[in-house]
């Protein structure tokens, strides 16, 4: 698996962007990507020393649409990077190639 198919995009979301600020990124990964791929290209995309992960899947959900259709949103695999002290990505949103 590419490196780059392994991060897909960072989470954006007031909790995520808090925990930035303590050394935790998290990120969307691909479903088949396990804790040793996700630190392995965390480390050699962004020069950067892991020093764990955490991974979190979330269930699919349905909800109706005003018009009674059903949607359906898909399940996906977020993983919290927890960096060692003192180290930083500079912007992550610049840094991640979109896919």
């Amino acid at each position: 698996m590419s490196l780059y198919t392994i991060i897909k995009r960072p989470v954006v979301t007031e909790k995520s962007q808090r925990l930035e600020l303590e050394g935790v990124y998290t990120v969307v990964v691909s479903p088949e990507s396990t804790k040793v791929d996700v630190r392995t290209a965390f480390e050699r995309l962004y020069g950067v020393q892991v020093e764990k992960v955490n991974m979190i899947t979330t269930r699919e959900k349905f909800r109706n649409s005003k018009h009674g259709v059903q949607v359906k949103r898909k399940s996906r695999l977020k993983a919290l990077v927890t960096l060692k002290k003192g180290q930083r990505i500079a912007d992550l949103q610049k840094v991640t190639i979109k896919d």
